[in-house]
């Protein structure tokens, strides 16, 4: 097992045999009874709290395990950002960030922008799913400058470490996507609504889908940002979908003049670099990103792996990537892909709750590894290997699996509109899984946008195509009158020829 295997999974729901599985019929008890929510005002702030926004707060105790209703309870946090209008809509948009393991209430400061123009005339609701941000979260407390020097015993020790702490005063099985959406339509009814909108971004989207399968009648749309098909166990596919977002951007500068003309074929650089890494680490010394004190670490081929797998997410990550293999290669400077692996990875480690990140995966995707239909020796031909996919194994072996609905994986068939969002050179959730999601609803729009990553929140003009087809949904049929023409327009950045960036 491997130390980063596991951060890297990020946005990774994984599951050999199935875990016992609840019937579709199962009403939480919690949504019947509706109970009371009360919200006081409060400030949503980022983490480097460079943003406040006002919303009002509040928490819903539900049951730990909702078969036994008089148990241990939870709170569940919940926020509301009230609508700038006060002739608002009554279907609020309600927020489920990714991870598995990142809290909306984590996610919604750095992305209220994106949600501007639906906030005109729509509430925003936040609820930090359970084991995330201010939700009972199942956070796992370790040194990771320890993780990443640690042996493969010292890995497994630190995250069994963690499992028996967290156990001691949580039931850790009752932390999956069938148990959240009970709990979701605790808060819709607790909120007093009666159909609600989604926004789910990957890992969010599994839970978004899975709650209208569960509830239809109280959904009214579905918005799905970098989507993960209820049939996937994902996991398996991640490291082969990873090499061809890296060959995409590879290819991409090749095919650009002036990037070809600075750097001639990044794939050499690319492929000399493997092989140097293979052969010895490279010392580097620099600036911490975060608190700028002097670090010295040995930079491997498993953080180049990281640094490549990370750096398709974003097209600005990506438009750095051929100068960071350059200047490593010809130049034996590392520092641009030592400082990429730490801003970006660090980014996850403040936020992402692992506890439940692994009460997720060891329940719906890990289980379900081997009928994938991957196979192993393709994934052996990528940067990553098979590394992920062990790790993911090996933690799993001794992770309690939990409540999994008997029809999470199965095909959707859903009357509600949706509106899918997919970046051509997503290196976890490719277009095509996409594609495969739109299938399943009888009134969707797929948008592809061309060599975008991860996530098209921040996309030109996608903040106005979500607030018209949240108002098109009214009538689903009306939904294709959507125009989405400006989206053929959107293009990545331009490629960073030198530290001072992209040609004039």
């Amino acid at each position: 097992m491997r130390p980063r295997a596991i951060v890297l999974t990020l946005l990774v729901s994984l599951g050999l045999a199935p875990p016992p599985a609840r019937t579709a019929s199962t009403t939480p008890a919690a949504a019947a009874a509706a109970p009371a929510l009360q919200l006081a005002p409060c400030q949503i702030e980022q983490l480097q709290r460079l943003l406040s926004i006002s919303a009002e707060c509040g928490y819903l105790t539900v049951p730990e395990n909702q078969a036994e209703p008089d148990g241990r309870q939870i709170r569940l946090f919940v926020a509301r950002v009230p609508a700038v209008s006060r002739r608002k809509q009554a279907d609020p948009l309600f927020l489920l960030a990714g991870g598995p393991g990142l809290g909306a209430s984590v996610f919604y400061p750095n992305a209220a922008a994106a949600f501007a123009r639906i906030r005109r005339d729509r509430d925003i609701i936040l609820v930090d799913q359970r084991g995330t941000g201010r939700s009972n979260p199942l956070n796992c407390r370790f040194d990771e400058a320890q993780m990443w020097s640690a042996g493969d015993d010292e890995v497994t020790r630190i995250m069994a470490a963690c499992r028996t702490e967290l156990a001691k005063a949580n039931d850790i099985a009752q932390f999956t996507t069938s148990v959240a959406v009970a709990d979701l339509d605790a808060v819709r009814a607790a909120l007093g609504l009666t159909r609600i909108n989604l926004y789910g971004g990957s890992y969010g989207t599994r839970v978004a889908q899975h709650y209208a399968r569960r509830y239809p009648q109280h959904t009214r749309a579905l918005i799905l940002d970098g989507v993960v098909p209820p049939t996937l166990a994902l996991g398996p596919a991640v490291a082969i979908d990873a090499q061809n977002a890296v060959a995409r951007i590879l290819a991409r500068c090749r095919e650009d003049a002036a990037c070809q003309a600075q750097f001639g074929d990044p794939f050499e650089d690319y492929k000399a670099l493997r092989e140097t890494l293979s052969d010895h680490s490279v010392t580097v010394s620099l600036a911490e990103p975060r608190s700028g004190k002097p670090l010295r670490f040995d930079f491997t081929l498993q953080h180049l792996s990281a640094v490549l797998r990370l750096s398709g997410y974003t097209a600005d990550q990506a438009a750095l990537l051929p100068l960071s293999l350059h200047l490593a290669r010809r130049e034996g400077n590392f520092l641009p892909l030592a400082a990429q692996f730490l801003l970006t990875t660090s980014a996850y480690d403040e936020v992402l709750s692992y506890g439940m990140h692994n009460s997720v995966v060891c329940t719906e995707d890990v289980p379900f590894f081997a009928g994938a239909g991957v196979e192993r020796s393709a994934q052996q031909q990528t940067f990553m290997g098979t590394v992920q996919v062990d790790a993911l194994n090996a933690l799993c072996r001794d992770w309690p699996r939990g409540p999994m609905d008997a029809d999470l994986h199965a095909p959707l068939a859903s009357d509600v509109p949706a509106l899918l969002l997919s970046g051509t050179a997503d290196p976890v959730t490719p277009a095509a899984y996409g594609s495969e999601a739109a299938r399943g609803f009888k009134h969707a729009i797929h948008l592809q946008l061309v060599d975008q990553g991860h996530g098209q929140l921040v996309a030109p003009c996608v903040n106005r195509l979500m607030a018209e087809f949240l108002d098109l949904a009214a009538e689903p049929a009306d939904i294709g009158k959507l125009d989405t023409s400006c989206t053929k327009t959107i293009r990545p950045p331009p490629f960073f020829l030198s530290l001072s960036g992209p040609a004039p």
